[in-house]
Protein backbone atom coordinates (compact mmCIF):
# COMPACT_ATOMS: atom_id res chain seq x y z
CA UNK A 1 0.00 0.00 0.00
CA UNK A 2 1.35 3.63 -1.04
CA UNK A 3 1.77 6.20 1.82
CA UNK A 4 0.16 8.96 1.09
CA UNK A 5 1.92 12.07 0.45
CA UNK A 6 2.62 14.69 3.07
CA UNK A 7 0.40 17.15 3.31
CA UNK A 8 1.94 20.64 2.30
CA UNK A 9 2.13 23.84 4.52
CA UNK A 10 2.85 27.57 4.31
CA UNK A 11 6.80 26.83 4.18
CA UNK A 12 6.36 24.25 1.58
CA UNK A 13 5.09 26.70 -0.95
CA UNK A 14 7.44 29.34 0.56
CA UNK A 15 10.54 27.14 -0.26
CA UNK A 16 9.02 26.53 -3.49
CA UNK A 17 9.26 30.20 -4.61
CA UNK A 18 13.13 30.01 -3.57
CA UNK A 19 13.13 33.09 -1.04
CA UNK A 20 16.59 34.29 -0.74
CA UNK A 21 17.57 33.92 -4.57
CA UNK A 22 14.52 35.93 -5.00
CA UNK A 23 15.26 38.09 -2.18
CA UNK A 24 18.39 38.85 -4.40
CA UNK A 25 16.67 39.80 -7.44
CA UNK A 26 14.71 41.79 -5.59
CA UNK A 27 17.29 43.77 -3.80
CA UNK A 28 19.42 44.20 -7.28
CA UNK A 29 16.13 45.62 -8.99
CA UNK A 30 15.92 47.98 -6.05
CA UNK A 31 20.04 48.64 -6.55
CA UNK A 32 18.80 50.08 -10.01
CA UNK A 33 16.11 52.07 -9.07
CA UNK A 34 17.45 53.61 -6.20
CA UNK A 35 20.93 54.27 -8.53
CA UNK A 36 18.66 55.99 -11.35
CA UNK A 37 17.62 58.42 -8.35
CA UNK A 38 14.12 58.76 -9.79
CA UNK A 39 11.34 61.37 -7.82
CA UNK A 40 10.44 59.33 -4.70
CA UNK A 41 6.75 57.98 -5.61
CA UNK A 42 5.74 55.36 -3.47
CA UNK A 43 3.49 53.54 -5.55
CA UNK A 44 6.00 53.00 -8.49
CA UNK A 45 8.67 51.96 -5.47
CA UNK A 46 6.00 49.63 -4.11
CA UNK A 47 5.22 47.65 -8.00
CA UNK A 48 8.77 47.11 -8.64
CA UNK A 49 9.22 45.13 -5.34
CA UNK A 50 6.41 43.37 -5.13
CA UNK A 51 6.22 43.00 -9.52
CA UNK A 52 10.05 41.51 -8.95
CA UNK A 53 9.15 39.63 -5.90
CA UNK A 54 6.51 37.92 -7.79
CA UNK A 55 8.81 36.93 -11.14
CA UNK A 56 11.22 35.97 -8.98
CA UNK A 57 9.38 33.54 -7.15
CA UNK A 58 7.26 32.29 -9.95
CA UNK A 59 10.11 31.49 -12.10
CA UNK A 60 11.80 29.95 -9.00
CA UNK A 61 8.98 27.64 -9.01
CA UNK A 62 8.58 27.07 -12.23
CA UNK A 63 12.77 26.32 -12.74
CA UNK A 64 11.88 23.69 -9.91
CA UNK A 65 8.09 22.00 -11.83
CA UNK A 66 10.60 21.48 -15.37
CA UNK A 67 13.34 19.96 -12.85
CA UNK A 68 12.14 17.57 -9.71
CA UNK A 69 13.58 14.84 -11.78
CA UNK A 70 16.95 15.92 -11.58
CA UNK A 71 16.74 17.53 -8.22
CA UNK A 72 15.05 14.04 -6.69
CA UNK A 73 18.27 12.43 -7.79
CA UNK A 74 20.96 15.53 -6.27
CA UNK A 75 21.37 14.77 -2.63
CA UNK A 76 21.59 18.68 -2.02
CA UNK A 77 17.98 19.31 -3.42
CA UNK A 78 16.24 15.71 -2.86
CA UNK A 79 14.52 17.57 0.17
CA UNK A 80 12.68 20.20 -1.68
CA UNK A 81 9.25 20.48 -1.85
CA UNK A 82 8.22 18.88 -5.24
CA UNK A 83 10.63 15.67 -5.22
CA UNK A 84 9.30 14.78 -1.11
CA UNK A 85 6.13 14.92 -2.61
CA UNK A 86 4.74 18.01 -0.41
CA UNK A 87 3.91 19.95 -3.69
CA UNK A 88 2.25 18.58 -6.38
CA UNK A 89 3.70 19.18 -10.18
CA UNK A 90 0.23 20.77 -11.26
CA UNK A 91 0.24 23.11 -8.29
CA UNK A 92 3.86 24.09 -9.05
CA UNK A 93 3.40 24.72 -12.30
CA UNK A 94 0.06 27.08 -11.78
CA UNK A 95 1.26 28.89 -8.94
CA UNK A 96 4.32 29.73 -11.03
CA UNK A 97 2.63 31.11 -14.42
CA UNK A 98 0.58 32.94 -12.04
CA UNK A 99 2.98 35.07 -9.94
CA UNK A 100 4.88 35.40 -13.44
CA UNK A 101 1.61 36.86 -15.19
CA UNK A 102 0.75 38.75 -11.77
CA UNK A 103 4.51 40.29 -12.18
CA UNK A 104 4.17 41.54 -15.46
CA UNK A 105 0.91 42.91 -15.30
CA UNK A 106 1.51 45.14 -12.33
CA UNK A 107 4.84 46.21 -13.88
CA UNK A 108 3.45 47.18 -17.30
CA UNK A 109 0.17 48.91 -15.64
CA UNK A 110 1.83 50.72 -12.72
CA UNK A 111 5.78 51.11 -13.69
CA UNK A 112 6.62 51.54 -17.51
CA UNK A 113 7.04 48.70 -20.85
CA UNK A 114 10.67 49.03 -20.69
CA UNK A 115 10.48 47.90 -17.13
CA UNK A 116 8.08 44.97 -17.96
CA UNK A 117 10.07 43.79 -20.97
CA UNK A 118 13.19 43.68 -18.83
CA UNK A 119 10.84 41.40 -16.32
CA UNK A 120 9.47 39.03 -19.35
CA UNK A 121 13.48 38.82 -20.74
CA UNK A 122 14.14 37.22 -17.16
CA UNK A 123 11.27 34.84 -16.89
CA UNK A 124 12.30 33.60 -20.63
CA UNK A 125 15.91 34.10 -20.29
CA UNK A 126 15.67 32.15 -17.27
CA UNK A 127 13.06 29.40 -17.69
CA UNK A 128 13.15 29.04 -21.70
CA UNK A 129 16.92 29.00 -22.21
CA UNK A 130 18.89 28.53 -18.77
CA UNK A 131 16.80 25.77 -17.46
CA UNK A 132 16.79 23.70 -20.21
CA UNK A 133 20.69 24.15 -21.16
CA UNK A 134 21.64 22.74 -17.99
CA UNK A 135 20.99 19.64 -19.06
CA UNK A 136 23.05 19.72 -22.81
CA UNK A 137 25.24 22.92 -22.68
CA UNK A 138 28.58 23.50 -20.81
CA UNK A 139 27.94 27.44 -21.04
CA UNK A 140 24.99 27.24 -19.08
CA UNK A 141 25.93 28.96 -16.19
CA UNK A 142 27.11 31.68 -18.47
CA UNK A 143 23.51 32.04 -19.51
CA UNK A 144 21.97 31.54 -16.37
CA UNK A 145 24.25 34.74 -14.85
CA UNK A 146 22.52 36.11 -18.03
CA UNK A 147 19.18 36.00 -16.88
CA UNK A 148 20.55 36.45 -13.57
CA UNK A 149 21.81 40.17 -14.50
CA UNK A 150 18.48 41.29 -15.63
CA UNK A 151 16.77 42.67 -12.80
CA UNK A 152 18.89 45.55 -12.06
CA UNK A 153 17.80 46.69 -15.56
CA UNK A 154 13.89 46.45 -14.29
CA UNK A 155 14.68 49.14 -11.53
CA UNK A 156 17.00 51.15 -13.95
CA UNK A 157 13.81 51.16 -16.14
CA UNK A 158 11.86 52.11 -13.89
CA UNK A 159 13.56 54.86 -12.43
CA UNK A 160 14.77 56.11 -16.02
CA UNK A 161 12.05 55.28 -18.42
CA UNK A 162 15.38 53.77 -20.45
CA UNK A 163 18.97 52.36 -19.73
CA UNK A 164 22.29 54.89 -19.64
CA UNK A 165 25.26 53.67 -19.60
CA UNK A 166 25.19 53.25 -14.99
CA UNK A 167 22.39 50.94 -16.17
CA UNK A 168 24.47 48.32 -18.07
CA UNK A 169 27.60 49.07 -15.92
CA UNK A 170 25.28 47.33 -13.51
CA UNK A 171 24.12 44.19 -15.44
CA UNK A 172 27.80 43.77 -16.41
CA UNK A 173 29.01 43.63 -12.33
CA UNK A 174 25.89 41.16 -11.78
CA UNK A 175 26.89 39.26 -14.83
CA UNK A 176 30.52 38.99 -13.89
CA UNK A 177 29.80 38.71 -10.36
CA UNK A 178 27.54 35.43 -10.96
CA UNK A 179 30.60 33.47 -12.67
CA UNK A 180 32.88 33.25 -10.19
CA UNK A 181 29.66 32.34 -7.55
CA UNK A 182 28.53 30.16 -9.25
CA UNK A 183 31.36 28.14 -10.19
CA UNK A 184 32.21 28.08 -6.68
CA UNK A 185 29.12 26.64 -6.02
CA UNK A 186 29.15 24.28 -9.13
CA UNK A 187 32.87 23.00 -8.00
CA UNK A 188 31.73 22.17 -4.30
CA UNK A 189 29.01 19.86 -5.49
CA UNK A 190 30.41 18.97 -8.58
CA UNK A 191 29.78 15.31 -8.12
CA UNK A 192 25.38 15.62 -7.41
CA UNK A 193 25.72 17.52 -11.00
CA UNK A 194 27.45 14.77 -12.48
CA UNK A 195 25.05 12.18 -10.75
CA UNK A 196 22.24 13.92 -13.29
CA UNK A 197 25.02 14.08 -16.29
CA UNK A 198 24.73 17.71 -15.86
CA UNK A 199 27.72 19.11 -18.43
CA UNK A 200 28.72 22.07 -17.08
CA UNK A 201 32.24 23.24 -16.63
CA UNK A 202 32.90 21.55 -13.52
CA UNK A 203 31.96 18.41 -14.33
CA UNK A 204 33.73 18.25 -17.62
CA UNK A 205 36.91 19.46 -15.91
CA UNK A 206 38.35 17.52 -13.16
CA UNK A 207 41.36 19.01 -12.14
CA UNK A 208 39.40 22.20 -11.50
CA UNK A 209 41.95 24.01 -13.46
CA UNK A 210 39.81 25.54 -16.54
CA UNK A 211 36.84 26.03 -13.51
CA UNK A 212 39.48 28.12 -11.31
CA UNK A 213 40.64 30.03 -14.32
CA UNK A 214 37.46 30.68 -15.70
CA UNK A 215 36.77 32.18 -12.34
CA UNK A 216 39.68 34.09 -12.17
CA UNK A 217 39.26 35.92 -15.67
CA UNK A 218 35.54 36.80 -14.82
CA UNK A 219 36.76 38.21 -11.12
CA UNK A 220 38.64 40.70 -13.05
CA UNK A 221 36.44 41.43 -15.38
CA UNK A 222 34.34 42.13 -12.65
CA UNK A 223 36.91 44.07 -11.09
CA UNK A 224 37.62 46.87 -13.84
CA UNK A 225 33.58 47.18 -14.44
CA UNK A 226 32.95 47.90 -11.31
CA UNK A 227 35.23 50.60 -11.30
CA UNK A 228 33.93 52.50 -14.34
CA UNK A 229 30.83 54.60 -12.62
CA UNK A 230 33.65 56.41 -11.16
CA UNK A 231 35.83 57.13 -14.18
CA UNK A 232 33.17 57.80 -16.20
CA UNK A 233 31.84 60.33 -14.10
CA UNK A 234 28.71 58.82 -12.41
CA UNK A 235 29.80 58.24 -9.05
CA UNK A 236 32.80 59.64 -6.71
CA UNK A 237 36.08 58.40 -5.21
CA UNK A 238 34.21 57.24 -2.23
CA UNK A 239 32.49 54.62 -3.70
CA UNK A 240 36.02 53.98 -6.61
CA UNK A 241 37.84 53.17 -2.56
CA UNK A 242 35.51 51.00 -1.56
CA UNK A 243 34.45 48.87 -4.85
CA UNK A 244 38.38 48.41 -5.59
CA UNK A 245 39.09 47.59 -1.91
CA UNK A 246 36.63 44.86 -2.25
CA UNK A 247 37.15 44.06 -5.38
CA UNK A 248 40.86 43.54 -4.75
CA UNK A 249 40.01 41.19 -1.95
CA UNK A 250 37.53 39.17 -4.46
CA UNK A 251 40.37 38.67 -6.76
CA UNK A 252 43.07 37.63 -4.52
CA UNK A 253 40.43 34.88 -3.57
CA UNK A 254 39.88 33.84 -7.04
CA UNK A 255 43.87 33.83 -7.34
CA UNK A 256 43.69 31.17 -4.40
CA UNK A 257 41.23 29.04 -6.03
CA UNK A 258 43.79 28.46 -8.90
CA UNK A 259 46.24 26.40 -6.99
CA UNK A 260 45.31 23.25 -7.14
CA UNK A 261 46.22 22.26 -3.43
CA UNK A 262 43.01 22.79 -1.25
CA UNK A 263 40.75 23.48 -3.87
CA UNK A 264 38.08 21.78 -2.44
CA UNK A 265 38.55 24.59 0.79
CA UNK A 266 39.23 27.47 -2.02
CA UNK A 267 36.12 27.11 -3.99
CA UNK A 268 33.88 27.18 -0.63
CA UNK A 269 36.02 30.65 0.82
CA UNK A 270 35.87 32.52 -2.87
CA UNK A 271 31.77 31.41 -2.58
CA UNK A 272 31.32 33.44 0.93
CA UNK A 273 33.82 36.50 -0.76
CA UNK A 274 31.60 36.62 -3.32
CA UNK A 275 28.46 36.94 -0.38
CA UNK A 276 30.51 39.86 0.99
CA UNK A 277 31.63 41.44 -1.64
CA UNK A 278 27.98 41.91 -3.61
CA UNK A 279 26.63 43.94 -0.66
CA UNK A 280 29.88 46.04 0.08
CA UNK A 281 30.50 46.98 -3.53
CA UNK A 282 25.88 47.70 -4.42
CA UNK A 283 25.66 49.48 -1.33
CA UNK A 284 28.65 51.72 -1.91
CA UNK A 285 27.05 52.85 -5.29
CA UNK A 286 24.02 53.38 -4.04
CA UNK A 287 25.25 55.56 -0.83
CA UNK A 288 27.29 57.22 -3.52
CA UNK A 289 24.88 58.49 -5.30
CA UNK A 290 22.47 59.42 -3.32
CA UNK A 291 24.73 60.94 -0.68
CA UNK A 292 27.80 62.58 -2.54
CA UNK A 293 27.40 62.43 -5.94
Amino acid sequence: MTAPAPKAAFGDYLELTKPRLSALSVITALVGYATGRPPFLIGELVAVVVGTSLAAAGVAALNQWMEHDTDAQMRRTADRPIPTGKVPTGSAFVLGWLMCAAALGLIFVKVNGLAAFFTLATIISYLGWYTPAKRWSRWSTEIGALAGAFPPLIGWAAAEGRISALGWILFGVLFFWQMPHFMAIAWTYRKDYATVHFPMLPVRDESGSKVAAWSFANTLALFVVSLLPTFLGLATVWYLAAAALSGAWFVYRAAVFLRPAGRDQAARKLFFASIIYLPIALGALVADRVIFF
